[in-house]
C-alpha cells in the first residue's frame, strides 16, 4: 500500500481508501470479511456514508481489535433512523445519528467529523445558524472528532468553507465526467474545479475522492457521456494525480470487487496510463499538461509530469512546490530537448519549450 501525509495532524493514510455506498445490502458476514482484508492489505482510511443503516454494526465488529489501525469519516448530517440513508440539517437529530454511529462502530471518537453534502448556499447558512458547526467544534475541543471535514460537489461552497479555516479534509467527487462540465455534478469550469484542487494542496487541506468512477458511467463505453470507456486503474490514477488528494474511495461491495480495486498496487504505469481522456477532453484543455504520464519514460530520466505539477502548484502560490521541485533529482535544467515528450503528448504540450521556461521560473 502506499501513503500520504495529511499536511494537518500528520496521519498517513491510504491511497486507497474504502467508500461505504454498496456495501452492507446483503450478507453480513461477506461485510465484515471485506473490512478485515481491506486492513490486512492496508487499507486504513473508511468513508462511513453508507447506503444502509446496518453497516454500522458490521463495522463495528470487523474493526473489533483494529480501531487504532483506521481512520473513520462520519458525516454530521447523515441519518439512518429509516434503516437507510437519509439527509438531515437539524442540530438534535444530527447530535442523536451521530451518537448511534459511533455507538454502532464501537468507538468513542471520529477521526474526522465531516460536515455532510452541501452543495447549497441556504443549506450551509443553515449550518452556521442553527449550531452543527458549533457543536462540531465543540467535540473537536473534547476530542470526540479529531479533524473537521466537508464533503460538497460545489467548488464555490468549499471555498466559502475553506476561507473560515475550519477543515482539515474535504471530500469531492473527482473525474473526467465531471471535472469537464459533464454529469449532475459537474459543477464549475474546468480550471475553477483544477483551482479548488491546488488551493487544498497550498493550504494543506487533504482531498478525500467519492465517485472515482462516476457511479459506473466512466466503466461502460454506453453510459459514459464520452462514448468511450476508462478503466477503474486508469480512474483511480486520474483522480490520485490531482492536487490535494490524500486517498480515492470506491465503493466496493465484496471481497471480489475489493481485490480488484486492490489490484491498482501493482498496475503497471501502461495499465494506470488515462491519457485516453484527451479523445474527449474539452478544446480549451489542449496545450495543459494533465499529469497522465503518457510521455514517460523521458529518455533523460525526468519525471515530466511531476515537474510540471510543481510548477503549476508553485505558480498557483504553493510556496512548498518550489521546495519539492528543488528536491528532484533530475530538474528542468536536465532536459536535453529530444523532443520524445513532445512527441508523445496527447494534450499537444511543448513539453520541451516548457521545460524551458520551467528552468527559468525555478533556476535550475
Amino acid at each position: 500500500m502506499e501513503y500520504r501525509i495529511l499536511p494537518h495532524g500528520g496521519e498517513k493514510i491510504s491511497v486507497i481508501g474504502m467508500g461505504s455506498s454498496v456495501i452492507g445490502g446483503g450478507d453480513r458476514q461477506e461485510m465484515i470479511e471485506t473490512v478485515r482484508e481491506a486492513v490486512a492489505a492496508g487499507v486504513n482510511y473508511f468513508d462511513m456514508a453508507g447506503g444502509h443503516a446496518a453497516i454500522f454494526d458490521g463495522y463495528g465488529e470487523a474493526l473489533e481489535g483494529l480501531r487504532d489501525r483506521v481512520y473513520l469519516q462520519v458525516h454530521f448530517g447523515a441519518d439512518y433512523t429509516s434503516g437507510e440513508y437519509g439527509w438531515t440539517t437539524d442540530l438534535e437529530q444530527i447530535k442523536r445519528s451521530v451518537a448511534w454511529q459511533t455507538e454502532k462502530l464501537r468507538t468513542d471518537y471520529a477521526d474526522f467529523g465531516f460536515i455532510h453534502c452541501i452543495d447549497e448556499e441556504r443549506d450551509l447558512d443553515t449550518y452556521l445558524n442553527n449550531g452543527v458547526l458549533d457543536y462540531i467544534r465543540q467535540l473537536k475541543e473534547q476530542g470526540t472528532v479529531r479533524h473537521i471535514g466537508l464533503s460538497s460537489h460545489t467548488p464555490a461552497l468549499v471555498h466559502r468553507v475553506l476561507d473560515m479555516g475550519l477543515v482539515d479534509m474535504v471530500m469531492f467527487s473527482i473525474n473526467p465526467i465531471y471535472d469537464y462540465g459533464k454529469g449532475d455534478y459537474g459543477i464549475g469550469e474546468t480550471g475553477q474545479r483544477q483551482e479548488l484542487y491546488a488551493r487544498c494542496q497550498r493550504e494543506g487541506v487533504g482531498i478525500s475522492v467519492m465517485k472515482p468512477f462516476c457511479g459506473g458511467q466512466l466503466l461502460d463505453a454506453k453510459q459514459s457521456p464520452f462514448g468511450a470507456a476508462l478503466t477503474p486503474y486508469q480512474c483511480l490514477q486520474y483522480a490520485l494525480d490531482k492536487p490535494g488528494v490524500m486517498t480515492v474511495l470506491p465503493g466496493v461491495a465484496d471481497r471480489r470487487q475489493l481485490r480488484q480495486v486492490l489490484g491498482f498496487l501493482n498496475a503497471t504505469e501502461e495499465q494506470r496510463d488515462y491519457s485516453a481522456i484527451s479523445g474527449f477532453a474539452p478544446a480549451d484543455t489542449m496545450g495543459k499538461c494533465v499529469y497522465c504520464k503518457h510521455c514517460h519514460p523521458c529518455p533523460a530520466g525526468l519525471d515530466v509530469a511531476l515537474i510540471n505539477k510543481y510548477y503549476d502548484l508553485a505558480r498557483l502560490g504553493d510556496g512548498l512546490a518550489r521546495e519539492h521541485y528543488l528536491t528532484l533529482e533530475k530538474r528542468a535544467g536536465d532536459c536535453v530537448g529530444c523532443g520524445h515528450c513532445d512527441r508523445r503528448c496527447p494534450f499537444h504540450v511543448a513539453q520541451s519549450r516548457r521545460m524551458q521556461e520551467i528552468l527559468a521560473y525555478f533556476g535550475a
